[in-house]
C-alpha cells in the first residue's frame, strides 16, 4: 500500500465523553475551532437532521451540508462543495460513512478536519484511510487524519448494539495483525516499527481485558481510544500494517465473494480468531474468543452468515486481496484440502473453550 497522506501524525485534541455533540456549538461561538467562524458541518442520514438542529445555535457564519455517505462519487461532490467557501475547518458528524466521505473531501482540498464520532463501528474515526465504495467495491484511500477527534457517548449508547460490536472486532484484530507483522519481521526481515506496535497493541490489549459491558461508559472509552489508537498506529508507520493482517485479507475476499453480508469489524474479528489459531497461539485464542463471546460477537463462519465451505473458500483467496502482504495465511500458504482440515480444527479448539 502506497504511504498514506500525512505528516502530521497526532490530532491536536481526543475526548471522549456524553454531550459533545450538544455542546459543540458553544464551541463554535467561543472560536475554539476556528476563530473566524468559518466552519462547514457535515452530517449524514438517519438521525443529520436531528444532529443539525442541536448545533445551529452556534453555527453563525458555518454552514450545513448533508451527505448520503460511503461512496467515492459522494466525497468528490461534497469536496466540490467545500471549495466554493474558504473553510477554516470542516467538521463531520456521523457514523463511519460520513466521517470517511468528509476526510476524503477535506484532504482533497486541504481542509482541517475535525471527527465527531457518533458510533464506534471501525478505527476510521482517526484513520488516515477512507474507505469507500467505487464501481462496486470497497477501495482505501490515503487521507489526512483530523485535527481534533471527539466521541459523543450519548450516541454511541443510543446507537444499535451491532455497530459497537463490530468496533470491538476491528479493534481486537489489532492483536492479529501485530502478530502477523511480527512473523514477516522473524521470516523476512521486514521492518517493524516499534510505536506503531506499542500504540496498535496496547490498545487492544486493555480492551481484551476489560471487564465492562458494552453499556457501561468505561468500557466504551476504552473502545473509542483501542480505535482512534489504531488509527494513529497507521499515521505514524505510514501504511496500515499496524492494523491489518491476515483477519483483513479474509474479510477482503468474503466482501469480494459474498457481498452485502456480516459488518466489516464481525468479518475481522472472525479472521483474528481463525488467523490466532492458525498461528498455534491457544492462550489468545482463549482469550480472544472469551472476549468475543462476552460481547455477542461471531465466532463461527455460520454467525455471519456463512457455511465452513464458503468460509474456507474466502481464506483460500484472501493472500490474493493484499500480495504486498505476509501473513500467517503467506506463510502457511494451505492448499483448500488443508484449509478444510484446518477449519476443522479451530471448531474442536472453540468446542474445548466454550462447550
Amino acid at each position: 500500500m502506497p504511504l498514506l497522506a500525512r505528516t502530521v501524525t497526532t490530532p491536536l485534541a481526543i475526548e471522549v465523553r456524553r454531550g459533545a455533540v450538544a455542546e459543540l456549538g458553544s464551541m463554535l461561538v467561543d472560536r475554539r475551532i476556528s476563530a473566524g467562524g468559518d466552519v462547514a458541518v457535515v452530517v449524514g442520514p438517519g438521525q443529520g437532521d436531528r444532529i443539525a438542529e442541536m448545533v445551529r445555535p452556534g453555527l453563525g457564519n458555518a454552514d450545513v451540508f448533508h451527505v448520503t455517505g460511503g461512496s467515492l462519487d459522494a466525497a468528490v461532490e461534497l469536496g466540490e462543495r467545500l471549495r466554493g467557501r474558504s473553510y477554516d475547518a470542516v467538521i463531520g458528524i456521523g457514523g463511519g460513512r460520513t466521517i470517511d466521505t468528509t476526510k476524503y473531501a477535506a484532504t482533497r482540498f486541504g481542509i482541517p478536519m475535525v471527527t465527531v464520532a457518533t458510533s464506534l463501528a471501525n478505527d476510521g474515526i482517526a484513520s488516515p484511510t477512507s474507505s469507500l465504495t467505487h464501481g462496486g467495491r470497497h477501495n482505501s484511500y490515503g487521507v489526512h487524519i483530523p485535527i481534533a477527534v471527539i466521541v459523543d457517548l450519548d450516541f454511541v449508547e443510543n446507537g444499535p448494539d451491532r455497530q459497537t460490536q463490530a468496533g470491538i472486532g476491528d479493534a481486537l484484530s489489532n492483536l492479529n495483525a501485530v502478530a502477523d507483522w511480527e512473523l514477516a519481521h522473524r521470516e523476512r526481515g521486514e521492518p517493524i516499527d516499534g510505536l506503531a506496535v506499542t500504540l496498535s497493541r496496547s490498545s487492544a490489549e486493555a480492551l481484551v481485558n476489560h471487564p465492562g459491558k458494552i453499556t457501561d461508559d468505561a468500557f466504551l472509552t476504552t473502545l473509542a481510544e483501542a480505535l482512534i489508537m489504531g488509527g494513529l498506529a497507521s499515521a505514524v508507520h505510514g501504511t496500515t500494517r499496524p492494523v491489518s493482517g491476515g483477519c483483513h485479507e479474509i474479510s477482503h475476499a468474503i466482501d469480494a465473494l459474498f457481498p452485502d453480508g456480516a459488518s466489516h469489524g464481525e468479518q475481522v474479528g472472525l479472521g483474528a480468531l481463525f488467523c490466532t489459531y492458525l498461528r498455534g497461539e491457544q492462550e489468545r485464542l482463549a482469550q480472544l474468543v472469551t472476549a468475543m463471546r462476552r460481547h455477542g460477537l461471531a465466532i463461527t463462519p455460520s454467525e455471519i452468515g456463512l457455511t465452513d465451505a464458503q468460509f474456507a473458500q474466502a481464506v483460500a483467496q484472501a493472500p490474493a486481496t493484499r500480495p504486498d502482504r505476509y501473513t500467517i495465511l503467506e506463510h502457511l500458504a494451505l492448499s483448500p484440502t488443508e484449509i478444510d482440515a484446518r477449519l476443522e480444527g479451530y471448531r474442536d479448539a472453540l468446542r474445548d473453550l466454550v462447550g
